[in-house]
């Protein structure tokens, strides 16, 4: 199969070709040395919609159109029509009015490229036209390689950090150094980001980078490019079967608006208890903070009999492990790449934060009491698989009264749980802003 991942302008007309006779996409895919699925997604993602009746048709895409009697919709008296189904304005007037949708455009191949009834047919088409699927996928392609990939906020605290830095002729490479944990972009980023003047620092202000050309290098953007050695899955399996009974912490991070605030979660896979914490920013050092203000506030005995392993994912503000581990406080072990089913407890638990907080919702707003709050009306919620008991009780029975008072969870009533975003009525909490 070739290399070559693009489709041309001759690829895209040699699909519109064979879609007019009704060839299959295994079929086409093969032809250009091509998976299949990526046919399929080409012509789903740049089909276009049209609207049209052949000579002599009647334009109603009415679902109730064939048994349809209504008459004198538009109150013309000399319409001698039998019903107002055979009149062209039907479909605009009719309060009664319901779109048909064709049942072939929902399985492959989603066009009505090569269809033998389109022209009799009076329900709304799509099709598969080659030039303008090329000129939308080079507006694409032209418009992800423009800009940058921050949010204005996110600017403003990368700005905010470092330009006084580089006005004391502080390097790039110190300042992202000794800042590793509070930036979240590499160091050719902020290179990148001086040289287009998004920063108050210029390039006049760096101490060598008038005299000198940059050297093209790739950097990362994690933390610790090794953080995964030894704190693989299979090392982790491993360590399992050389302890006993050891509980294991998920530890995940929920976004909200992209460049705001996140909440870092840690679940109890024994009882299901889960701790949320409100970020400011996504970056290693604020997960480092909520790590070191647990082990203050439980003690370093508590702190290690409820943390003994964390397993999280591969984002970078987990890439910090050794000053997770500080004093062999706890153990990070990472989940394999894309492979998010590894911590599914976790995953399966944030859809009771979803119930309040929606995709897109951003946190500004919110407060680290009311994170707490809704951890404990979720912890409160009984569970089938703890016996119809909740994760506070639950929690409770193992490890006592005393340390659930001191992660801030408490027991709500039954018949107050509210997982719903009328919990939050507040302003600054909104949806997609």
């Amino acid at each position: 199969m070739t290399t070559q991942k693009h489709l041309t302008l001759e690829d895209r007309y040699a699909i519109q070709h064979s879609l007019e006779k009704r060839h299959s996409f295994r079929t086409i895919a093969r032809s250009l040395d091509k998976d299949p699925t990526s046919i399929s997604k080409e012509v789903r993602r740049h089909r276009q919609s049209r609207y049209y009746v052949g000579q002599g048709r009647v334009p109603n895409r009415c679902i109730h159109r064939q048994s349809c009697a209504i008459t004198n919709l538009c109150a013309n008296k000399k319409c001698r029509k039998a019903s107002c189904s055979l009149c062209n304005q039907c479909n605009s007037v009719c309060a009664d009015f319901e779109e048909e949708l064709c049942p072939r455009l929902q399985r492959a191949p989603y066009v009505c490229n090569g269809c033998k009834t389109r022209e009799s047919c009076t329900l709304m088409k799509s099709f598969y036209k080659a030039q303008e699927a090329h000129q939308k996928y080079e507006q694409t392609l032209s418009d992800s390689r423009t800009g940058i990939s921050l949010t204005d906020e996110e600017l403003a605290y990368v700005d905010a950090l470092v330009s006084p830095l580089i006005k004391q002729n502080q390097s790039i490479h110190h300042i992202c150094v000794h800042n590793a944990d509070r930036l979240p972009i590499c160091e050719r980023t902020l290179y990148t980001l001086i040289d287009r003047c998004y920063l108050k620092a210029r390039n006049i202000d760096l101490v060598r980078k008038p005299r000198f050309r940059l050297r093209k290098k790739k950097v990362e953007k994690k933390i610790d490019k090794a953080c995964r050695t030894e704190r693989t899955m299979v090392d982790y399996k491993r360590y399992l079967d050389e302890q006993e009974e050891v509980v294991t912490i998920q530890m995940d991070t929920v976004e909200g608006r992209k460049g705001g605030k996140v909440i870092l979660t840690l679940h109890f896979t024994n009882c299901h208890l889960m701790l949320m914490y409100l970020r400011d920013h996504n970056t290693s050092q604020t997960v480092i903070d909520v790590f070191n203000k647990l082990e203050e506030d439980l003690g370093e005995t508590a702190f290690r009999k409820l943390f003994p392993v964390v397993l999280t994912d591969n984002g970078s503000e987990f890439s910090n492990p050794k000053a997770l581990e500080e004093n062999q406080r706890t153990r990070i072990f990472y989940c394999d790449v894309n492979s998010p089913f590894q911590k599914g407890q976790i995953e399966k638990n944030h859809e009771l934060i979803r119930y309040v907080l929606p995709k897109g919702t951003s946190f500004d707003g919110l407060t680290q009491a009311d994170v707490q709050l809704l951890a404990c009306h979720i912890n409160s919620y009984t569970r089938k698989k703890l016996n119809d008991k909740s994760p506070t009780e639950s929690f409770s029975f193992l490890y006592g009264d005393e340390l659930l008072h001191t992660l801030g969870i408490e027991l709500v009533p039954p018949h107050t749980i509210n997982l719903s975003p009328s919990l939050f009525k507040k302003e600054g909490l909104s949806n997609g802003n």
